[in-house]
């Protein structure tokens, strides 16, 4: 795909199911090993009820849909805006959604609606993505 291809509106999406396996890959390679994520024993305590999953590793779903999907490979990320709306715990399946706001032709800027929606259609992560697309 080539810049001029991309239209305002244009949206695609990515899908994954977390798992105990991706939460404890993550908390090795984050270094974010806090028990909330990798304990069940103490996340029993919590206000949750059980093991959340990391609100970044979720929020990396948005990551792989502008560099792999739309607008695709050679994106470059400048910013990302997240605002962790509900948690995500382990089985979740998680849709990652991204929809073209703004195009900024003269810069080869993408402007974009990012959103994580659980798989009972709750929002678990909002915000927007501003990324350099210069295909």
């Amino acid at each position: 795909m080539t810049f001029s291809e991309l239209r305002v509106g244009q949206k695609a999406s990515i899908q994954k199911t977390f798992t105990a396996a991706d939460v404890t890959a993550f908390a090795g390679i984050s270094l974010d090993v806090n028990p909330i994520h990798v304990s069940e024993g103490y996340a029993k305590t919590t206000p949750f009820g059980r093991r959340i999953v990391h609100g970044i590793l979720t929020s990396g779903l948005i990551s792989a849909v502008l560099g792999n999907r739309l607008p695709g490979p050679g994106t470059v990320y400048l910013g990302q805006e997240l605002r962790f709306r509900a948690p995500v715990y382990l089985g979740d399946d998680i849709t990652a959604e991204v929809e073209i706001l703004e195009l900024r032709e003269d810069k080869k800027i993408v402007k974009l609606n990012t959103t994580c929606t659980n798989q009972d259609g709750v929002a678990v992560i909002t915000g927007q993505a501003t990324v350099k697309f210069d295909h």
